[in-house]
């Protein structure tokens, strides 16, 4: 294997996954070792972090993917791959791929945009721990500039239950708690303001959970779309078995203007 400086200049570089005849590495690991690690979240942890979990953070990043893995058919990433697949029957993968494009800002971006805003937080509080006092200023300008705070709220659940569970396996994994206490706080200013709970959803618990591994805020977006992989190929493997080609119907009204009488025209 040569050293970077040996080759030419255009060659691309990656330090992720190494590979020749008979042999393929993934961040230095033989790949048959780490066939033998137990879990797809070490893995992940490893391509992404660049090194091997502790057991808790593998547990913890293992119970990542699973929140983030399905939330039934009416999600976008899900709805939008079963109308593909409804009408392309034949090309699974781009039902696949046209349900991970409806990823976005609105649906699976909240994490890396919670992240941000956690990590802002955080270093505006600094060592003296005055949470409240910098949750409450975030709560306020969001008010201010008439904005959502990503990672609260959620459109169906009064509690989500993913988050509470989240944080119990952070906790007994021993990461940084910061980000959470963070993320409580401005939930509870936020309910304070707005006078009804608004709960931490699962993109406000993912983002205080990866916080707390030292992940930077891109990879909330990027390990949800992991996550979400899953759930989308098996909706879509459900609607190539189960369901009739072009059997999706939306019902719409039409507003716009009326088709004139050319009978009647001049």
């Amino acid at each position: 294997m040569r050293t970077a400086e040996e080759l030419p200049h255009a060659t691309w570089r990656t330090a992720i996954t190494d590979f020749g005849t008979g042999r393929i590495a993934i961040r230095g690991v033989p790949v048959e070792e780490l066939m033998r690690w137990g879990s797809f979240g070490e893995v992940v942890f490893l391509l992404f972090a660049g090194r091997r979990p502790t057991q808790g953070e593998a547990k913890l990043l293992n119970a990542v993917l699973i929140a983030a893995s399905d939330h039934g058919p009416t999600s976008p990433s899900a709805l939008a791959a079963r109308v593909i697949a409804s009408g392309n029957r034949r090309a699974p993968e781009a039902a696949v791929g046209g349900g991970l494009l409806a990823i976005g800002d609105a649906h699976g971006g909240a994490g890396e945009a919670a992240m941000v805003m956690l990590r802002d937080a955080l270093e505006r509080a600094g060592d003296d721990m005055a949470f409240d006092r910098i949750a409450a200023d975030v709560v306020q300008r969001a008010r201010g500039d008439n904005r959502r705070l990503p990672g609260l709220g959620h459109r169906f659940h009064d509690t989500d239950p993913r988050t509470a569970e989240l944080w119990a396996q952070a906790c007994e994994a021993g990461i940084s708690a910061r980000p959470i206490a963070m993320m409580q706080a401005i939930e509870r200013n936020l309910e304070a303001a707005h006078g009804r709970r608004l709960p931490v959803n699962v993109d406000g618990a993912i983002a205080a959970v990866l916080l707390g591994m030292d992940f930077e805020p891109v990879v909330g977006r990027l390990i949800f779309i992991v996550g979400r992989c899953a759930g989308v190929a098996a909706h879509v493997r459900e609607e190539l078995e189960r369901e009739r080609p072009m059997r999706i119907r939306f019902p719409y009204v039409y507003d716009g203007p009326h088709a004139t009488d050319s009978g009647n025209a001049r």
